[in-house]
């Protein structure tokens, strides 16, 4: 079952130490040595906590590429319990303002709900939809391609933090796309959109392109600084279409360049977990190739 919301709590925060050669902790404020060792394998979830201009500025900022989606790769909808409700029903349960009766086939009865990007209220659980709050493209974009399929599909259906999955008006849901905060906000409740936005991205390790974290910084700014808090999602590689390394996806066939490897959708590549790593030029030294 889906945990409930407790009151529109933010949250999350990356670690920004990186380790010395000595084992002493030193400051890594751009966040690419955490990027370069998170990168192979994040199996563990983390708890983060940090303010939320703070958390918006620690967002690693990388071009997007959206070679390879397909909505298909995120398998959603699943009935992970097996109680006969499926995730869309799970997340129309929890956010119920009066909880529905429950019929066979996990009919929902009697319930009513409120969208929050525009206030709009129904009984009919068939007008809303069930969005994700960092669409499916633009997860894909900012480093969903890299991950594994059973990954992905734990994405499509986040029950375990409750801005992943929202219900709201279908014609909202319809209007905002595949669109990130420098395309679209909501009506309603900006700040907590824009919060939860933050929360999704770092929960799941995902990056944010320059115009996004532009958006991101600018719409904060006019917000409460509210501690955001965040369990960061277990992530594993390999397996989307072009996505780099060391997981099972395509091999790259050795492009001349890392602008024609990452404009083929490949990369990025790690030292020490990609053969392709040695393939390019590392220019900034930080262990990652083709980013």
């Amino acid at each position: 079952m889906r945990l409930p919301l407790a009151a529109a709590t933010l949250a999350v925060v990356v670690s920004v130490l990186a380790v010395a050669p000595s084992g002493q902790a030193v400051a890594d404020p751009t966040g690419r040595a955490a990027y370069a060792a998170e990168t192979t394998l994040q199996p563990v979830a983390r708890r983060v906590t940090q303010r939320l201009r703070a958390l918006v500025r620690r967002l690693p900022v990388r071009a997007e590429r959206r070679a390879g989606y397909d909505r298909d790769r995120f398998r959603h909808w699943v009935d992970a319990d097996g109680d006969g409700c499926d995730t869309r029903d799970e997340v129309l349960l929890a956010e119920a303002v009066r909880r529905p009766r429950v019929l066979p086939g996990c009919e929902l009865q009697g319930g009513r709900w409120r969208s929050y990007y525009d206030g709009r209220r129904t009984g009919d659980p068939s007008t809303f939809d069930v969005d994700h709050l960092v669409p499916l493209a633009e997860a894909w974009d900012s480093g969903a391609r890299r991950w594994s399929d059973a990954t992905r599909e734990r994405y499509a259906n986040d029950l375990g933090d409750p801005r992943t999955l929202v219900a709201v008006t279908a014609s909202a849901n319809r209007s905002k796309g595949d669109q990130d905060p420098a395309e679209w906000l909501p009506r309603r409740a900006v700040c907590r959109y824009v919060g939860e936005y933050v929360a999704v991205k770092t929960r799941w390790r995902l990056a944010v392109d320059r115009r996004e974290k532009r958006a991101l910084r600018r719409t904060a700014r006019g917000c409460r600084n509210v501690v955001v808090r965040v369990r960061t999602a277990p992530v594993r590689l390999g397996g989307g279409a072009g996505g780099g390394g060391g997981g099972g996806a395509a091999t790259d066939p050795r492009f001349g360049s890392c602008s024609e490897a990452t404009a083929h959708g490949y990369g990025p590549y790690v030292r020490g977990r990609d053969p392709e790593y040695s393939w390019y030029r590392d220019g900034d030294g930080d262990g990652v190739v083709c980013e």
